[in-house]
């Protein structure tokens, strides 16, 4: 993981690519409560150089994909041939970085990936874009793509997924989404530089008590970590802790049948200032 992190050259700079505003430490929401003092009266990001984001191959095809998909659970989703094209565009984009090389090279050497490109691309598809039901009383309206890097609401009453950097920029400056605050553990405090962050944020009305992120790493890096966990494992819920660069992160990763359910990481510690 932390070969990965060094390979992941699309990841963007702190202070100089974005700019990230903490503010106030959010306090205690309960689940399914959507009701939440604000702590932070501007918005996380304060800059982010999207020039530079449409620039790179990953990040631009990335971003094709955000309109893809029906925001709620049991609204059956509908992929068009434009939106097929998109998402083999993103994958053809990533497996040319020598991010995902690399973990393709490492899941060949378990046994969990076939060395030749288009198997693992198969696989990759399947893992991320296969849709499968996630409410019963609907079609097929959910895949692991939607739910990690775009967001879902649950029944109309709460928030689930959306753990992608770019998306939540996105949304915060189209007014869709509120920063409430950060979320750490007791007299630590992240700072601005920081690449992984516990949140709290609403989203069209929504209150997301503790939603976690990494900041400013590229697509790529995040497929491949999160695929990993998922093709090493067999439990439908894995928990992995690991040391990536200067954090300590539990790596959450579920599994919808040979789909990610969902994958996330959770902060535990870093070299983060205390209060």
């Amino acid at each position: 993981m932390n070969e990965l992190w060094k390979l992941d050259t699309n990841r963007l700079k702190p202070g100089t690519d974005y700019t990230i505003s903490l503010q106030g430490k959010a306090g205690y929401v309960s689940q399914g409560s959507n009701t939440a003092r604000d702590h932070a009266q501007s918005p996380l990001f304060s800059y982010v150089n999207e020039g530079k984001l449409k620039s790179i191959k990953t990040y631009s095809n990335f971003l094709d994909l955000l309109d893809n998909y029906e925001k709620s659970t049991g609204v059956t989703e509908a992929v068009t041939p434009e939106e097929l094209a998109e998402n083999y565009r993103f994958l053809d984009s990533i497996l040319q970085t020598e991010v995902m090389k690399r973990a393709h090279k490492y899941l060949v050497s378990k046994g969990k990936s076939r060395a030749d490109l288009r198997s693992f691309k198969n696989q990759l598809y399947d893992i991320w874009f296969r849709l499968y039901h996630r409410d019963r009383s609907a079609g097929e309206d959910s895949c692991g793509f939607e739910h990690v890097f775009v967001g879902e609401t649950k029944y109309g009453r709460e928030i689930a997924g959306f753990h992608n950097w770019v998306q939540f920029y996105l949304e915060e400056k189209s007014r869709h989404l509120d920063y409430k605050g950060y979320k750490a553990r007791d007299r630590e405090a992240p700072d601005a530089r920081a690449h992984v962050l516990n949140v709290q944020f609403s989203w069209n009305g929504l209150v997301k008590p503790v939603g976690s992120c990494f900041i400013g790493v590229s697509p790529e890096f995040e497929v491949a970590l999160f695929t990993l966990v998922f093709l090493k494992s067999t439990g439908r819920v894995t928990r992995t802790v690991v040391n990536v660069d200067r954090y300590q992160l539990e790596v959450v990763v579920s599994r919808h049948g040979r789909s990610i359910g969902t994958s996330y990481p959770k902060l535990l510690s870093s070299g983060h200032r205390r209060l």
